[in-house]
């Protein structure tokens, strides 16, 4: 069971990843906002798009934890 719930952190840590680069995203987003607030609407569509997308990696994470613990629980 514990080695159950080793894998499930494990499948999870990509999130962490995720994570990190939404932060690095937003941040340089507001440096190119401060530089150029003429384009704020180009950049503001592009962080969301690769927001989301890094979102989706974390959601992916999640669902293959889901998936261990409950194929693997039986």
């Amino acid at each position: 069971m514990s080695l159950l719930a080793i894998g499930a952190g494990i499948a999870v840590f990509g999130a962490v990843g995720a994570g990190i680069g939404i932060g690095i995203a937003t941040g340089k987003a507001t440096e190119a906002v401060a530089r150029q607030p003429e384009a704020s609407g180009d950049i503001r569509t592009t962080l969301i798009l690769g927001c989301a997308l890094a979102e989706a990696t974390a959601i992916y994470c999640f669902v293959i934890a889901l998936m261990v613990i409950i194929m693997l629980n039986k």
